[in-house]
């Protein structure tokens, strides 16, 4: 529910739902391909036959996309592939096996048709890599020529694959704006490029929907608000094991900005988790009579006593904070932070003072 609160307040109002039902299946299927989740490729291949998708399009994907994420991720997808098919049918669940590619024509040439293809995809301007003559060949002849001209998924079907599977992919990001770029020329609307991203960051994740946002922004020449990027990806926690918990709402008076708490067994004794976005500290504060102790778990953030110099708070950081000691603690500007914390040494009438805030301009001066 946070996330779906935070994607619906500060992602542009794309809804999902100019991508259908199938294509939104698609596209976390290609995704998890690329990303190599087996397990969470079979519940999207068995959600994508539920919507209706045939087999014959999710094998066709599931193969092009070796050209992109390789042989091995590619087998593997289809090896799931095989297996839910088997377990539906065994299940008596719907399976349509759809129709296969055409058969290509006796004077079918497919250096030709790929070079067409890819100067299409390209925005058409002819495209050469000279620097590897064997490489532009393959990409004209096998990738643009023979596995596009298959006519059992469209060219625009196709580019919604590639963009979903690149997403899933670091270090990709020029590839990944390439492809953008050309699913809009091979006629994927606006609306349904821009809807990718939450699509992603619901079925799959968030760094992948993180990293089509900012492909897509690059293609639309769109200005990327990187504190609204941080808060909207969860930075730092994006993979955490972590719950995020319930609003702070109790404490809420002695924070900047939103914070969120998870008790962890906490009536038997065991930690709290607590959470803040980029931004987002306490006031100064002091423990009177008890100890407490800050275990940081994920993301980053800062730790600072009162006259002395800030501490980087990373996971594994370990901070013990003596009683009558006046600080604070915080998230980064840039990450959100999870930190577990309980008290030790308490002593009777232990409490806790809450004194001023932590202004923007001492904020401001941590990196």
């Amino acid at each position: 529910m946070v996330l779906m609160l935070a994607l619906g307040n500060t992602i542009k109002a794309h809804n999902m739902m100019t991508l259908n039902e199938k294509q939104q299946c698609m596209v976390a299927i290609a995704c998890l391909e690329a990303k190599g989740n087996l397990e969470n490729l079979a519940q999207a291949i068995n959600g994508g036959m539920d919507a209706g998708l045939t087999v014959s399009e999710i094998k066709e994907a599931l193969s092009q996309l070796y050209a992109y994420t390789g042989f091995p991720r590619s087998l593997n997808a289809l090896g799931t592939l095989q297996q839910v098919i088997k377990s539906r049918n065994e299940t008596g669940k719907m399976v349509i096996e759809g129709r296969d590619a055409d058969d290509l024509p006796a004077t079918y040439d497919a250096l030709k048709q790929g070079t067409e293809v890819q100067t299409k995809l390209v925005g058409g301007k002819a495209f050469n890599y000279e620097f590897a003559p064997a490489t532009d060949y393959y990409l004209k002849a096998h990738l643009f020529g023979d596995i596009f001209a298959r006519n059992n998924l469209t060219h625009a079907e196709r580019e919604l694959v590639t963009v979903s599977a690149l997403s899933g992919l670091d270090g990709v990001m020029p590839q990944l704006v390439a492809h953008v770029s050309g699913a809009r020329n091979m006629g994927v609307a606006d609306e349904q490029i821009k809807a990718i991203p939450q699509v992603l960051a619901t079925k799959v994740g968030l760094e992948e929907a993180e990293r089509c946002t900012r492909a897509i922004a690059t293609v639309f020449g769109e200005e990327i608000n990187d504190a609204e990027i941080a808060t909207t990806y969860k930075h730092g926690i994006a993979t955490s094991p972590y719950p995020i918990g319930e609003f702070n709402k109790d404490y809420a008076q002695y924070f900047i900005g939103n914070s969120y708490l998870a008790p962890l067994d906490a009536q038997n004794g065991g930690p709290v988790n607590v959470t803040f976005e980029p931004r987002c500290r306490n006031n100064w504060h002091i423990h009177h009579k008890q100890v407490q102790v800050l275990v940081c778990v994920a993301g980053r953030g800062w730790y600072q006593e009162w006259g002395k110099e800030p501490v980087e708070l990373v996971p594994g950081t370990v901070v013990a904070i003596p009683a009558e000691v006046k600080h604070w603690h915080g998230a980064a500007r840039d990450s959100w932070m999870q930190h577990l914390t309980y008290h030790t040494h308490i002593e009777a009438g232990a409490s806790n003072e809450w004194l001023e805030p932590v202004s923007d301009e001492h904020y401001n001066k941590l990196k």
